[in-house]
């Protein structure tokens, strides 16, 4: 029996959590997880070293590179971009690129992060012309969790965006997921995972690695809205 410690990338953590509770019961493993945003893994890498870290692609081949990560990744999903409001609030028109526009251009305040979700959605409302006109009613934050608690706390008619799979998660917390960016202009996330160089216990973590790729993982994170 080992323990695990898992550094993760957030928007999998739905069904991330469910696929490590089972791989636990089945193999008597032990497997500590913290969530975190790209950045921050990032950050993380370079002090205690996890086992296993899952991340996109391109950090992943930064810390190849840097010698902090071995061996072969494995692909656990990806995920897309969503739009939520508060419990309550007016349900914004999303269907069409031309309906999110304008209702964002209606929005009281927008808010959404700083890591991957973030980054894509400052190119995307430059593309579609709005960013100056966005900039000033915008809030960001750190991480998911965050925008989740501000959005679920909000007075007025905030729109805020997420990985689809924290904004399905955070219905418990008086949010709406009014829906997925329109397909034209979905971006998703690839998410991978790899062993580190320097774990301490890297039969278990291959192990772990392993299970990800087996259909009852695939299955559980598939419900959880990571397309696998």
């Amino acid at each position: 029996m080992a323990h695990l410690e898992l550094l993760s990338a957030g928007a999998v953590k739905p069904g991330l959590a469910k696929v490590i509770d089972v791989f636990q019961r089945e193999t008597g493993h032990k497997i500590d997880v913290t969530f975190a945003t790209a950045p921050e893994i990032r950050k993380r890498i370079g002090g205690a070293a996890p086992d296993v870290v899952i991340a996109p692609p391109p950090l992943l081949d930064d810390l190849v590179k840097a010698r902090k990560t071995t061996g072969e990744r494995v692909i656990v999903g990806r995920v897309g971009v969503g739009v939520m409001v508060r419990e309550g609030a007016p349900l914004p028109k999303i269907a069409t690129v031309d309906e999110l526009r304008q209702s964002l251009l209606d929005a009281d305040s927008v808010v959404y992060n700083h890591a991957s979700t973030g980054l894509y959605l400052e190119t995307l409302f430059a593309r579609l012309g709005i960013a100056a006109q966005l900039k000033t009613k915008t809030t960001r934050y750190p991480d998911a969790a965050a925008v989740l608690d501000h959005v679920s706390r909000g007075k007025t008619r905030e729109i805020g965006f997420g990985a689809t799979t924290v904004i399905i998660e955070g219905k418990n917390k008086g949010l709406i997921f009014v829906g997925p960016l329109p397909a034209e202009i979905q971006n998703y996330t690839t998410y991978a995972a790899m062993v580190t160089a320097d774990g301490a216990a890297r039969d278990a973590a291959r192990e772990f690695l392993g299970y990800l790729a087996t259909d009852v993982a695939k299955a559980i994170l598939a419900e959880a809205g990571i397309q696998t």
